[in-house]
């Protein structure tokens, strides 16, 4: 089949065909007819088969009709909405919709939090048919009034099992409350579980149901390797098979921001430029290290699970499981980044004794055996290895140094009060003492010839300091 057969536009076909597209993907080929027909629609996929299309070039074809060049922004209406759980994939998405609209006077725009609202609202006072949201940012939006909803007729959810799980089940609650009632909706996800069946049955009249694939299945062009090691060696096993596979761009997946910011730098350590990505960063800064990344300038980029989803890195060879995920759904859309859109990958998981309950829920969940191999010089168990050994006494002997550089400066400033204390007063120059200010610890003596009480008061020394020159008999 080909996608001229599907009933697009021409206009549709040309953008797509500057893309290299001639033929569908099966999810495209499903769902593209069931859109236009303008059916609800709950779709499931496997991750990098082209979901994004199968939603957009649909739309485009139903809101062609609507394309025009004025520029009063009343002309502009919010047509479509798509909400997205994360920064990224709405980004994602809005880079797609901007090439697939090449030919057609639609205009669209991507909003999400992380950077200023300024730019975002511009755009939608302009006037825009189609926006691509993350919900939180979305409702700020509505609580400005900067964005009107009353006509907006088709509604996707993008990635819907990954946005429960974040917790936005409310934000899409008051959302679909503000939505007119007759309109499409269309449910996209990779996986499929019973609180998106509910969800599909509270929000969806009647929906069709597409399935490309087994539910969490994975992509059978993806090979899965897991290579058994310690926890403490997984960082020099994972630099050796960066360099020995010679892996020109990977991706490794943390389960926190925290492991993610120190495997950064112990990869910079081992002369491997890296960055992390993550919640915590910027959204400037996330979208600096993503296009480095893409352009192939950045050759290691690890993310936490916020960035398994709504990255498209064409051709991606390598996924690293640093650590395994607690949801085994998240492997699936971890190593669903390499081995897109029919492309073959290699997704690597680094498993240490703890994790064995993980990688046994990912073999249930995937109806997979995926059995530990072990690497020669990482068993676990075995000795490091000399140079990993030297490198890790080398770090403990730079730790041990601070803190005791740190101790130093603490004993040293501890003991110059004391010996400030022990100084003799009378063994102070008379210029030093002169010089000294009033209330900051020595006191001006004034010169000879003054009162008599004066005087008295420069032969006082304190007992405490005086040598002991007489012996007092105590006569009892």
């Amino acid at each position: 089949m080909l996608f001229s057969e599907l009933g697009l536009s021409p206009e549709i076909l040309r953008a797509i065909e500057e893309q290299g597209y001639s033929e569908p993907t099966p999810i495209q080929a499903k769902a593209i007819p069931l859109v236009l027909s303008s059916r609800d629609l709950l779709a499931a996929a496997q991750t990098g088969t082209g979901k994004t299309a199968a939603f957009m070039l649909p739309i485009l074809e139903r809101l062609k009709k609507f394309a025009n060049t004025s520029v009063s922004p009343a002309m502009h209406p919010v047509r479509a909405l798509v909400l997205s759980p994360t920064r990224e994939l709405a980004d994602q998405i809005g880079v797609n919709v901007k090439t697939y609209t090449k030919y057609l006077p639609l205009r669209a725009t991507t909003v999400f939090g992380g950077v200023n609202m300024d730019p975002q609202t511009a755009e939608l006072r302009r006037g825009v048919e189609i926006v691509i949201a993350t919900p939180g940012r979305l409702l700020d939006h509505i609580q400005q009034k900067t964005i009107q909803l009353n006509k907006v007729e088709v509604l996707v959810l993008d990635e819907a099992d990954r946005m429960l799980d974040m917790g936005f089940i409310q934000d899409i609650r008051k959302i679909m409350s503000m939505l007119p009632k007759e309109r499409q909706t269309l449910l996209f996800s990779a996986t499929f579980a019973p609180e998106i069946k509910r969800l599909a049955s509270d929000f969806m009249k009647e929906p069709q149901t597409v399935e490309v694939a087994r539910q969490n299945a994975t992509n059978e062009q993806v090979e899965q390797l897991v290579y058994s090691v310690e926890a403490g060696r997984k960082r020099y096993l994972l630099s050796h098979l960066i360099k020995q596979r010679d892996m020109s761009q990977v991706i490794v997946f943390c389960k926190t921001k925290i492991s993610a910011d120190q495997l950064a730098r112990d990869l910079k350590r081992d002369g491997l430029v890296a960055e992390a990505i993550h919640g915590d960063k910027a959204q400037t800064s996330r979208l600096e290290i993503l296009s480095s990344f893409k352009e192939g300038s950045l050759r290691v980029l690890v993310a936490t699970d916020v960035a398994a989803r709504g990255l498209d890195i064409s051709e991606l060879p390598f996924v690293v499981n640093y650590e395994l995920p607690n949801s085994p759904e998240d492997y699936v859309h971890r190593i669903g980044r390499t081995g897109r859109a029919g492309a073959s990958g290699v997704a690597i998981s680094l498993m240490s004794p703890a994790e064995t309950r993980q990688h046994e829920a990912i073999e249930k969940l995937t109806r997979q055996t995926l059995t530990p191999q072990v690497l020669a010089g990482f068993e676990p168990g075995s000795s490091a290895p000399r140079e990993e050994s030297s490198h890790r006494r080398e770090r403990d002997r730079d730790r041990d140094a601070g803190r005791e550089h740190g101790r130093e400066q603490a004993r040293s400033a501890a003991r110059t009060p004391a010996r400030e204390s022990q100084r003799d007063p009378m063994s102070v120059p008379a210029s030093a003492l002169m010089a000294g200010k009033s209330g900051e610890g020595l006191k001006t003596i004034k010169p000879a010839g003054s009162s008599r009480r004066s005087r008295k008061a420069q032969r006082e020394v304190p007992a405490l300091l005086l040598p002991p020159r007489y012996k007092v008999e105590v006569n009892r």
